[in-house]
């Protein structure tokens, strides 16, 4: 409309249209109205000054209604027209006080969850409505329900089906509603069984089930009784659904002239001092905030700290464990399992292919270790086998962190023995089957303590300690058989049912491998090892019963953010 001559065919269009404008009382001016009023303010000394008589009229008709105008309340609200829905609940507000969703959205033939979104943005305005949540139930036929409705129920149809001279009771019980209307018809005493025919026995029958059916189907719930409502249900012929709507009334805050509030003071606002006519959205303070998207720790982090921070307390010292590979050497033959031994089979433990072998190990050390393999020493008689340093060279997944305790061990020796206490809790790898409890990968906390004249005594009352700090009182010591270390024991210790969390059971008990050597095998001294699989605790004080749930890809990050943070001694 910049140049002269659209301008002139534009107005001549607006006259046109305006010849048949009907300026009958209760014109309210519209959202369009305005739109187009301010487009022609523009130019007014044209608009005025112009031979359009029929848009001149309307132009002065309009100027005389107020600048915020509210929406023309028409009989239903057309989706898609000038009107938006919100500007259209605060029009039915004004004009009849409050409404109900629900009923709303029936009368006017809209989607009830268009009315909710609409309400929760007027909800947003604060003071402009109250609302208040209620339930209603709503009953209504099921897809059999109303089949029934159309063509019968299933015992009229078995009494219509029957002759006046009868049916044999197999021809009947071929049709597809027989099987659930013969004992029906017969219980209400429609027809009756003489020999292998049915006859009837009522000369005539009311269908009250489909009348029922109708009645629901067209709202007229009173006229059905409670038994009969009752009896429908047991068929499942008609179905309750509770609605969940909102009643809305004008707030404290009412106005048909909505203005989103300001939710932040710019600097804008500052430098033109704009900000003393805006309305701001009032703080909340008791708003949680937006949850931050670091990082959190995974539930074995929390556990494995715990832990950790309890070998600290007793006196321990961290192992290096940054060794995933490790060579069969310290594996398995420093530790005197034999090489034929299946648990060095493929089957269990996963094989290097690059490197395939270490060619590092301490001489003098290997020839002590092959010795003791061959013929025995320290008062062993050994395997008295061939002891092959090409099977002792293969890399492996380390199996166990028990070959950094040989590493370490062999380290103390080296530098002059004295009392000492190590601790280790890292990834072992195991080529096992798959479960909801096994994994090819887990975590093992391992510990040890070299020191003269050591007992057994020491080590339960070392494990009494070790399991107070847990939580854990309740212990028993059962001896038990270990081809490599003598003695050997396992604990068990009760879980509190606290700890059980959502599993709800009164305890659960929970179980440590010890194992004690007493000799002259690794050291000129006496040292204990002890292992304990920190998988299980972890899943017992977090209520997980698959592994998989725990650890690897399955993992819920949602369980990450939100599990607690771990204190094995609370419940």
């Amino acid at each position: 409309m910049n140049e002269n001559g659209d301008r002139s065919r534009f107005l001549s269009k607006l006259n046109a249209h305006f010849a048949n404008f009907s300026y009958a009382d209760g014109f309210v001016r519209t959202a369009r109205d305005a739109e187009l009023f301010d487009e022609l303010s523009k130019f007014v000394d044209v608009v005025t000054s112009s031979d359009h008589v029929h848009l001149k009229r309307w132009f002065r008709h309009v100027a005389t209604f107020p600048r915020n105008e509210k929406p023309t309340l028409k009989m239903t609200w057309q989706e898609g027209g000038d009107v938006p829905l919100s500007e259209y609940l605060l029009a039915h507000i004004d004009s009849n006080g409050s409404f109900e969703s629900i009923d709303f959205a029936e009368d006017q033939s809209i989607d009830h969850q268009k009315v909710i979104g609409a309400i929760k943005s007027l909800l947003t305005h604060e003071g402009l409505i109250n609302s208040e949540d209620y339930v209603v139930t709503r009953i209504s036929l099921t897809d059999e329900g109303s089949a029934l409705s159309e063509n019968g129920s299933h015992e009229y149809l078995v009494y219509a089906a029957i002759p006046t001279d009868g049916l044999e009771q197999p021809a009947l019980m071929k049709q597809p509603f027989a099987k659930v209307g013969f004992g029906k018809a017969m219980k209400n005493g429609w027809i009756e069984k003489k020999g292998n025919v049915i006859m009837r026995k009522a000369a005539d029958v009311k269908d009250t089930v489909r009348d029922d059916l109708l009645a629901i189907k067209s709202g007229r719930f009173e006229d059905v009784n409670p038994a009969s409502k009752t009896d429908l249900q047991k068929r499942k012929l008609i179905a309750e659904a509770k609605i969940k709507g909102v009643k809305v009334s004008k707030g404290p805050g009412f106005t048909m002239q909505l203005e989103k509030p300001e939710v932040e003071l710019t600097a804008e606002m500052l430098q033109d001092k704009s900000w003393a006519t805006k309305n701001f959205k009032a703080y909340n303070f008791n708003a949680l905030g937006q949850s931050l998207s670091g990082g959190h720790l995974h539930p074995l982090m929390k556990v494995r700290s715990e832990f950790r921070e309890i070998f600290l307390q007793m006196g321990f010292t961290e192992m290096d464990t940054s060794r995933y590979v490790e060579s069969s050497f310290w594996n398995f033959d420093a530790l005197f399992q034999p090489q034929q031994h299946p648990a060095r089979d493929a089957h269990d433990t996963f094989f290097i292919k690059t490197p395939e072998v270490s060619q590092e190990f301490p001489p003098e050390y290997l020839e002590k270790v092959k010795k003791v393999h061959s013929e025995g020493g320290h008062g062993s008689i050994g395997y008295r086998y061939d002891w092959s340093i090409d099977e002792a060279k293969k890399n492996v997944m380390r199996t166990h962190t028990t070959a950094v305790s040989a590493r370490q061990l062999y380290k103390l020796a080296n530098d002059g023995f004295k009392p000492s206490k190590f601790f280790s809790i890292d990834r072992v790898f195991r080529n096992e089957t798959l479960d909801a409890t096994h994994l090819a990968e887990f975590h093992q906390i391992e510990g040890v303590i070299a020191e003269r004249n050591l007992s057994l005594a020491h080590a339960m009352g070392l494990f009494k300690s070790f399991f107070s700090k847990m939580g854990l009182d309740e212990l028993r010591f059962k001896s038990a058989y270990n081809p490599y270390t003598e003695p050997s024991m396992e604990i068990f210790a009760n879980v509190p049912t606290g700890d059980v969390a959502a599993h709800g059971a009164a305890g659960r008990c929970q179980r440590c491998r010890l194992r004690a050597v007493f000799g002259k095998v690794l050291l000129y001294s006496r040292r204990f090892l002890y292992k304990y699989d920190y998988f299980r605790p972890t899943m017992i004080k977090y209520g997980i019963d698959n592994i998989r749930e725990l650890f690897g890809p399955k993992v819920d990050l949602e369980m990450v953010y939100k599990n607690p943070m771990c204190r094995l001694d609370k419940d």
